[in-house]
């Protein structure tokens, strides 16, 4: 049996970590292998059921750690304003965001609670929202904000000209355009806190390819059933064909949220053919990624539709 890619994580005692999306797949890895490290770990969910299987998951394999719940859902701009004061409240610095929840492809067109086409909403502006506001406690505790993009940012472009998909739904395009829109979003992000001083280091990561969540079985998504590339993507897995595990695509994004030699700016993915699975390494960035201007122009966008100026 080949050995299945890992990697060693440095002592987090004392330092606070929050994980968007952990009460299940990649999320509930990252966040268990960060509570293993040391780390404090917050774990914000939709879902309190699932929430609180998570955390008996986490304390299983983790005994003794500090983790707590939350509230919070990303397609709701208020839920992530609750949060961010609640957390505010408490004062204490974050050392770690690793923005890894998302939705994918549902097979219709639908909303956020704010009216946003729910992958722009959920994947992008509900993240944007929360680092704008956490912003003073990320930058107290020089934390290393890690955001989770796809393989999908290598197609597709940003749909300017209709960002709610209202005139010609395609979720896969939808999906694309969120993701490239966040990969801009944690790029100029890195770029602003180094002109402005704010101490927090923004970096990148995509899973490649496994059998996660993201196309199983949805029904408040519309999707009755496992789509049918989640079922090959799940044999070819257990057979360890070009894919990875859940275990091994939530390597990158522990990686690079917390290896000493992040310096920020960097993309972080799979490093086995097509980097759809294998060993975490550090990947050129997707041409859709490169233009500061493309990123600025997303950053601008943003704080319009939030309502918010993030750092102003």
């Amino acid at each position: 049996m080949p050995r299945r890619p890992d990697i060693d994580i440095p002592d987090l005692s004392g330092q606070r970590a929050l994980v968007t999306g952990a009460s299940d797949g990649i999320g509930l890895v990252i966040a268990t292998r960060l509570a293993r490290a040391g780390a404090e770990v917050l774990l914000p969910v939709r879902n309190r059921r699932k929430g609180e299987a998570a955390l008996a998951t986490v304390l299983r394999q983790a005994p003794g750690a500090e983790v707590a719940l939350h509230d919070l859902d990303l397609s709701s701009l208020a839920s992530v304003r609750d949060l961010a004061a609640r957390l505010q409240d408490e004062g204490r610095p974050i050392r770690l965001l690793v923005n890894n929840a998302g939705v994918m492809t549902p097979p219709s067109r639908q909303t956020t609670t704010d009216g946003f086409e729910l992958q722009l909403g959920t994947n992008h502006l509900g993240h944007v929202a929360l680092v704008a506001g956490l912003l003073p406690l990320l930058r107290a505790g020089g934390a290393t904000v890690t955001s989770q993009i796809s393989v999908a940012a290598n197609s597709g472009a940003v749909n300017w000209a209709d960002l709610n998909w209202e005139r010609s739904y395609d979720g896969m395009r939808a999906y694309s355009s969120s993701k490239i829109a966040f990969g801009l979003f944690g790029l100029e992000l890195q770029r602003r806190s180094a002109a402005l001083g704010w101490g927090i280091t923004s970096d990148l990561a995509h899973p490649g390819v496994a059998p996660t969540a993201l196309l199983a079985a949805r029904p408040e998504l519309a999707r009755e059933r496992d789509t049918v590339g989640r079922r090959v993507i799940t044999a070819m897995s257990r057979r360890g064909i070009l894919v990875g595990t859940v275990e091994s695509a939530a390597l990158p994004a522990l990686y690079a949220a917390t290896s000493p030699a992040e310096r920020g700016g960097r993309f972080y993915g799979p490093s086995g053919p097509g980097h759809l699975g294998g060993a975490p390494a550090e990947q050129r960035l997707y041409s859709r990624l490169r233009s500061e201007d493309e990123a600025r122009r997303v950053w601008e966008r943003s704080e319009q539709l939030i309502g918010t100026s993030i750092g102003g």
